[in-house]
């Protein structure tokens, strides 16, 4: 192509307006700025309307236009975002009633020296006015204007300011504020009866006495109907009459308005209706943070509101309650839910919903089904033994029969049993206390530590639940490439069992890639408690790869024994599934105790209760050391953990908080994990560069995913890079850039977490030293000011 035509074809845009450019500026006027029109030739405008279609204009002066009498809506349609408006030294007379109805942001108005004799205040009724400018036009004293006189002597004399408004009377011009208007009173309105309290059906009457000089003309208004058509008033009053009143109008406003030339007055009564309780939504059960069934109901007097669960008057509590969401304005209408926090398969069955009043009662019914029974018998219930023989075809119709004889060979049966079963108890004790040659489950110990290996291992009981692969990915990578055997470790960790019999479910906790998390009872545990609260979680997979590696698990969790690290009690092998039994954290994982702690916990907030105080410095500090301390001890026998944050955190009494995960960051945290591969999930806002790009895990990749944790407890729970999607942290992790500081963070504490994030592994602070510099600051916590507040 010719040069010349490639460089037109570049000019070419530059010459055409942009898209959404403000339309050119209509003459004879200017545009100083964006956004304002400057009209001052005089003689030059006789209309407003054609100026404005040329554009949208938030600040418009118009000065010097004689011929510039009128203003209608039909001028300032087109100016929805009009802000100012002066015309002055003008033409204008008359301002019609809805000049402004268009222009809702209009709060400033400049009309001085006009030819104005009038102006109502219905011109102004709506508007959000802050200064109002009238001087210089020759007003004739009217009952029109008493608006304005009611103006200066209210709360609005601040939008007419100092201003000194003057009127003519005859050939007199007499100061607004000081004329007296004679046969000029605003309407003022008395309704009969002023309350109003009938049933359903019944039918009500009302009066709306009104008084106004000149006569005034009013309306009703109600409610899903609107203003009636505007009477006239002969004797000064005018009525209303409903039939059959529904329900629907209940607390809802019947409003008499009356108006004059001198002002606007209303009048409202509410209705309060009573009727029996409706209800109006019932649905079955939806998963958010909780379960929720959802619900609707309506009365007056307010009912009350109750639940039957399969027949029977649910008991609520803390974990099964009604919680009302919302009311309406106006209204009796209750939205709520019946709020079940982990409900188990105990929980699935009929649920009623009962409201009541002293009119009626209503009643409605939804299933709920919350998950399926993990076990094949219910753990809270016997398992049932048939006497009867069991060759008997109807043995189902016939009532069951116990003969001597075979009661006789019953307890034979029995006492052959429980010997046999003493018997195999001593053979296993003896095996047990033989378990520094081989281990509690009868896996041969035959790997030989490499010195190369240097005794890395990873903490797999984390890994588990919180990083969500898939069953198949978890066990290969998990537990076979990091997982390596050192047998000084497990020469004396005997493994405890549970019995089945002692473990009662309550409620689900939380579901992982290998199982599910429950809340129970469990009896017979320790010896100073009959009973106690712990966390269970169950194998979803039965396979014998599987089964294998919850040995191996059960084996690894026995040897770590710390005061920060969650304490694990046994296992329970009897039957499938297999179970493993943990201590129990009253207050749940630290991501979401920090929220609940913090400047957003209102927002935040799942259920009832006491609003919680924002956690202090000194907390935080607490809580960091208490994870360093868990930290160091992990590091001291060379296991790595690779998902260390919050949320694998878990806080119990007193703020103690320990390092654990029973597999919940599954559901609850899954934006924490970035698929790999469409199979497996990194937690890559954690993880430093030489993870994310080599899958390389070490004891310094923790230190770097420690300092993250602190990170995220200054910020009180915040996620690593919110403002990024997954890609876009991956390339600031791997590109070297750094988490800001905290605003609540001291530069001490922002230190220690950037000597977390060196680049090279090897120039990261060891965890220990990182511990003791926190618990320096904890004995003394540096003075930080939060200027931001």
């Amino acid at each position: 192509l010719p040069a010349w035509l490639c460089l037109a074809a570049l000019l070419l845009p530059l010459s055409l307006p942009a898209p959404g450019a403000a339309s050119p500026c209509p003459r004879p006027c200017s545009c100083p700025r964006a956004g304002m029109l400057l009209c001052r030739e005089p003689g030059t405008v006789g209309t407003l309307a054609p100026l404005f279609r040329s554009g949208s204009f938030t600040d418009v002066v118009i000065e010097n236009q004689q011929a510039l009498t009128t203003l209608t809506r039909a001028d300032t349609r087109m100016l929805r975002d009009l802000r100012s408006l002066t015309i002055s030294r003008s033409g204008l007379q008359h301002i019609s009633a809805d000049a402004f109805q268009d222009t809702p942001k209009l709060s400033y108005v400049n009309l001085s020296s006009n030819a104005l004799h009038s102006l109502s205040w219905k011109t102004f009724q709506h508007l959000p006015l802050q200064e109002l400018i009238l001087v210089g036009n020759p007003f004739n004293c009217s009952c029109g204007l008493h608006w304005l006189q009611l103006w200066q002597n209210s709360s609005l004399a601040v939008v007419l300011g100092n201003q000194s408004l003057d009127c003519w009377e005859g050939s007199v011009l007499v100061p607004l504020g000081n004329q007296i208007l004679h046969t000029c009173e605003p309407p003022s309105i008395r309704i009969e009866p002023s309350e109003v309290v009938l049933r359903q059906g019944d039918s009500v009457n009302l009066t709306c006495h009104i008084s106004a000089e000149p006569l005034a003309t009013a309306k009703w208004v109600v409610p899903d109907v609107g203003p009636e058509y505007p009477l006239q008033l002969s004797d000064h009053k005018i009525f209303l009459e409903i039939s059959n009143v529904s329900s629907n109008l209940n607390h809802k406003d019947l409003t008499c308005q009356a108006e004059n030339a001198a002002g606007l007055a209303e009048e409202s009564v509410m209705l309060n209706i009573t009727f029996p309780p409706v209800i109006l939504l019932l649905q079955e059960a939806i998963p958010l943070h909780f379960w929720c069934i959802p619900f609707s109901v309506d009365g007056n007097p307010v009912p009350s509101i109750h639940w039957l669960f399969n027949g029977t008057a649910l008991v609520e509590g803390l974990y099964i309650h009604t919680r009302i969401m919302e009311y309406e304005h106006n209204s009796t209408v209750l939205h709520g839910c019946l709020q079940l926090n982990h409900p188990t398969h105990v929980n699935n069955g009929n649920y009623t919903l009962l409201v009541r009043n002293p009119l009626g009662s209503a009643a409605r019914s939804v299933p709920g089904r919350f998950m399926d029974n993990p076990f094949s018998f219910s753990p809270e219930e016997p398992i049932p033994v048939s006497l009867s023989p069991l060759g008997t075809r109807n043995s189902s119709l016939e009532v069951p029969v116990e003969t001597i004889e075979e009661h006789t060979f019953g307890v034979s049966v029995a006492v052959a049993l429980a010997v046999f079963a003493c018997l195999s108890l001593s053979v296993m004790l003896i095996l047990l206390n033989k378990c520094g040659r081989r281990s509690k489950f009868g896996i041969n110990r035959s790997a030989v530590l490499a010195q190369e290996d240097d005794l890395a291992m990873s903490l797999h009981f984390m890994n588990l639940g919180s990083s969500p692969h898939s069953s198949a990915e978890s066990k290969l990578e998990g537990l076979k490439s990091n997982f390596i055997e050192n047998p000084q470790y497990f020469c004396n960790a005997c493994v405890h069992h549970v019995q089945r019999r002692d473990i009662v479910l309550k409620w689900e906790l939380g579901e992982g890639a290998f199982g599910k998390v429950f809340l129970a009872e469990c009896y017979n545990l320790l010896p100073e408690h009959e009973k106690m609260l712990v966390a269970v979680k169950a194998l979803k997979e039965v396979t014998e790869s599987a089964r294998l590696d919850f040995q191996r698990e059960a084996e690894l969790l026995t040897v770590l024994q710390h005061e920060h690290i969650v304490k694990f009690y046994g296992v329970c092998t009897e039957g499938e599934p297999l179970i493993m039994v943990f201590e129990y954290m009253k207050h749940g994982d630290l991501n979401r105790f920090l929220r609940s702690h913090g400047p957003d916990a209102k927002i935040l907030e799942q259920g009832p209760g006491q609003p919680r105080g924002p956690l202090a410095l000194g907390h935080m500090l607490h809580i960091a050391t208490q994870i360093a301390s868990g930290m160091v001890y992990l590091a001291s026998l060379h296991f790595v953990h690779r998902d260390l944050a919050t949320r694998n955190c878990l806080v119990g009494h007193d703020l103690v908080v320990k390092i654990g995960d029973f597999g919940m960051s599954r559901d609850i945290y899954s934006t924490d994990y970035y698929r790999v591969g469409g199979r497996t999930m990194l937690p890559i806002r954690w993880m430093p560069p030489e993870s994310i790009l080599y899958r390389k895990f070490t004891t310094e990749s923790d230190i770097w995913s420690f300092g993250v944790v602190l990170w995220e407890i200054f910020t009180y729970g915040k996620q690593p890079w919110y403002q990024l999607s997954n890609t876009e942290a991956i390339e600031c992790i791997t590109q070297g850039r750094e988490l800001e500081r905290p605003r609540t963070c001291p530069s001490e504490v922002y230190a220690i977490m950037q000597s977390c994030w060196q680049r090279e592994p090897q120039q990261r602070q060891p965890i220990k030293e990182i511990h003791s510099r926190l618990q320096a600051l904890v004995k003394n916590p540096p003075v930080y000011l939060d200027i931001l507040g």
